[in-house]
């Protein structure tokens, strides 16, 4: 149902015939770099946290960890993931397949994180544990409508690699 609903969605762009389906799982970032053969930090992975009624979608590159100080100096909260079961009552997707469209809850907010900046293209998840879409950061922000870009992760910066 997950992947028809961000099909169905992503008509509207003329981007549904777009998204690829795997015979194998990409529900996690290295098995979706594996299934799609690119670098695991081009995965715009999907993740939600807790957000008082509501929830939290950041979409961040596959190889960035949110910074809890950055998270809370944005958000003024804490970054507090929701459970399985909580992120599927908010987005309609599962863990594994979540992803910023499709989303009907007025509750759930969409940042993406400028760590997605760096690629010409990113792979987020459409719905399914075994799904993908080419975009561009620009086809991401318009189709995710996401509120705004954000400096929340850390671990992607060159300069955070070699010192740390």
């Amino acid at each position: 149902m997950s992947i028809q609903s961000v099909k169905n969605y992503l008509k509207q762009f003329g981007r549904d015939g777009d998204v690829r389906e795997f015979p194998v799982s990409s529900a996690t970032v290295a098995l979706a770099a594996q299934a799609l053969g690119v670098a695991p930090a081009r995965i715009a992975k999907t993740l939600s946290f807790a957000d008082g009624d509501g929830a939290i979608l950041l979409v961040a590159a596959g190889d960035a960890k949110v910074d809890n100080a950055r998270f809370k100096a944005q958000f003024q909260k804490k970054a507090k993931m929701l459970t399985p079961d909580e992120a599927l009552a908010f987005t309609g997707h599962a863990v594994g397949g979540i992803c910023p469209f499709a989303i009907e809850n007025p509750q759930v907010r969409v940042f993406l994180d400028v760590s997605l900046k760096r690629f010409e293209t990113v792979f987020p998840a459409c719905g399914s544990s075994n799904s993908a879409i080419e975009l561009t950061c620009g086809e991401l922000e318009a189709y995710s409508k996401a509120l705004e870009w954000v400096d929340v992760c850390k671990g992607w910066r060159e300069e955070e690699r070699e010192n740390g």
